[in-house]
C-alpha cells in the first residue's frame, strides 16, 4: 500500500488531527456555554454596576441604581426583561467560544507535546505547563477577541432598554457591522489587551491546573484516566481560573462596554491600567472581585461540562486523551 493510499484508509482524526482536535473542543464548548451562559450574563450585569467612572463623566447622574447581588440581579433580568434574555447574546459567545476554545486547545497541545516537549511517561514541568497555558490561552483569544466584544455589548442591551437609552443593535450580523462601519478593522479588537490578558491567566488556572492535576492523580494515585479523574481535575481548574482571572475580566468587561468616540477611542479609560487603576481608586478594591461567586459558578460547572464532554468526544472518537 502506497503513504497515500495508507493516509486515505486512516480515520478522520489521523489525518487531520489538528483540525479535528480544533472540531471537538469547539463543539464541547458549544455545549458549555450553552449550558452556563445565564451566569455569564449575571456577571457581566454585576461588573459594570456602580461603574466610578460613568458616575464620573455625568453619564449616570441622578441615576440611584441599588446595588444588586448575584441572585437579585437573575431574578430582576427575569422580572424586567424576561427569561429569554437570560440568554442575551449566546449566540456571539458561541462564536466566540468555537474560535476561542478550538485555537486555544489546539495550541496548547502543540505547545506541550512538539515546542516544549513532555516526557513519555505523562509527566510536565509546571512551569512549562503554566508558560503552555498562557500562551495558550492570549493565542486563542486574540483570535476571539471581535466575537468577545459583541457578546459583551449585546449582554447590555436589555439595561439599555430599561434605563430608556435608544437599542445600539438589532441583532448579531449588525452588530459586527455597526461596530466595524464606526470604529473600522481596529474597532473590532477594542478592549483586545485586557481581553488578552484576561485569557492568559483564566489559562494559566485552567489548562495549566487541569493538565497538572490530572496528571499528577494518574501518577501518583490509584485512579485512572475516567470521569472521575476528569471531574476532580476540571473542579480545581474552575476555582484556579475564577480567582486568576476575575480582575482582568471585571477591567476586560468595563474597556469593552464604554462608549466611543467616532475614531474608537474609549471615552471613559484610556487603557487598561488606567481603567484599573480609576475602579480601585473609585469603588475599593474588592471591586475588582465583583461578580466572583457568578463568575466561579459558571467556570466550575462550564470546565465540568467542557472537559468532560472533550475527553468524551475525544475517546468516541479515537483521539488520544488530553
Amino acid at each position: 500500500m502506497s503513504p497515500a493510499e495508507e493516509e486515505k484508509s486512516l480515520p478522520l482524526p489521523g489525518r487531520w488531527p489538528r483540525a479535528s482536535k480544533f472540531a471537538l473542543s469547539a463543539c464541547a464548548a458549544a455545549v458549555a456555554e450553552l449550558v452556563t451562559f445565564p451566569l455569564d450574563l449575571t456577571k457581566t450585569r454585576l461588573q459594570v454596576q456602580g461603574e466610578a467612572a460613568v458616575r464620573g463623566s455625568g453619564a449616570g447622574a441622578g441615576q440611584a441604581v441599588p446595588y444588586r447581588g448575584m441572585l437579585c440581579t437573575a431574578a430582576g433580568i427575569v422580572q424586567e426583561e424576561g427569561l429569554i434574555k437570560l440568554w442575551q447574546g449566546a449566540t456571539p459567545a458561541i462564536y466566540r467560544h468555537i474560535v476561542y476554545s478550538g485555537v486555544r486547545m489546539v495550541a496548547y497541545e502543540h505547545l506541550r507535546d512538539s515546542v516544549l516537549g513532555r516526557p513519555e511517561d505523562g509527566s510536565f514541568p509546571f512551569w512549562k505547563a503554566v508558560v503552555g497555558g498562557m500562551c495558550a490561552g492570549a493565542i486563542g483569544q486574540f483570535f476571539a477577541s471581535p466575537a468577545d466584544l459583541v457578546k459583551v455589548q449585546m449582554q447590555m442591551e436589555g439595561r439599555r432598554k430599561l434605563e430608556g437609552k435608544p437599542l445600539r443593535f438589532r441583532g448579531v450580523h449588525h452588530a459586527f457591522m455597526k461596530i466595524l462601519s464606526e470604529g473600522g478593522v481596529r474597532g473590532l479588537w477594542a478592549g483586545w489587551v485586557p481581553n488578552v490578558q484576561r485569557a492568559a491567566l483564566v489559562n494559566m488556572g485552567d489548562l495549566t491546573t487541569y493538565d497538572s492535576v490530572k496528571h499528577f492523580l494518574l501518577l501518583n494515585t490509584p485512579l485512572v484516566d475516567n470521569s472521575v479523574t476528569h471531574s476532580v481535575a476540571s473542579c480545581c481548574s474552575g476555582l484556579v481560573a475564577a480567582v486568576l482571572g476575575t480582575p482582568a475580566d471585571v477591567v476586560k468587561t468595563r474597556v469593552m462596554n464604554q462608549p466611543r468616540d467616532k475614531q474608537g477611542r474609549g471615552l471613559l479609560y484610556k487603557s487598561s491600567m488606567d481603567c484599573l487603576i480609576q475602579t480601585v481608586q473609585g469603588e475599593g478594591f474588592m471591586s475588582v472581585y465583583k461578580g466572583f461567586i457568578p463568575t466561579w459558578m459558571r467556570m466550575a460547572p462550564w470546565s465540568l461540562v467542557f472537559w468532560l464532554t472533550y475527553e468524551q468526544i475525544r475517546r468516541i472518537c479515537g483521539v488520544t486523551s488530553f
